[in-house]
């Protein structure tokens, strides 16, 4: 009875894990999320048109426009007299104009308070672009 019951949950486990990124392809860029303060930061529109794959960007040289997912908790002074905490979702749009082939880039997402920020760093952690626009819900 416990080996069915072992498979069973073993497969249901394995439908919960990412499918591997692609490879990497040395004729693009490739940029990843990464966020120190917030709960989610994810690859969301290349260009205006949504990207498949929210964990990664890989682009063709030249000029791009990323558009950025990005959820974290805020506080708000809500009505119970308690502090309350809620999920916020913002949108950051980036521009650059210079992505390299091969090079591998890292959009961060943060947040100070009420204040959301994205930036973008190139292999050296030298950044390269801020965010243009912010909007969050």
């Amino acid at each position: 009875m416990r080996q069915p019951l072992l498979i069973t949950a073993l497969l249901a486990l394995t439908g919960c894990v990412n499918p591997p990124l692609p490879p990497v392809d040395a004729q693009q860029a490739w940029v990843e999320m990464f966020t120190y303060t917030g709960n989610l930061v994810m690859a969301d529109k290349l260009d205006g048109k949504r990207w498949g794959d929210g964990r990664y960007f890989q682009v063709q040289p030249g000029s791009h426009e990323l558009q950025v997912r990005f959820d974290y908790d805020a506080e708000g002074g809500g009505f119970s007299g308690f502090n309350d905490i809620t999920e916020r979702t913002c949108y950051i749009v980036l521009h650059y104009d210079h992505f390299a082939p091969g090079q591998r880039y890292r959009l961060e997402a943060r947040n100070a308070g009420i204040t959301v920020s994205g930036r973008l760093y190139d292999a050296q952690r030298k950044m390269v672009a801020e965010d243009r626009e912010v909007t969050c819900l």
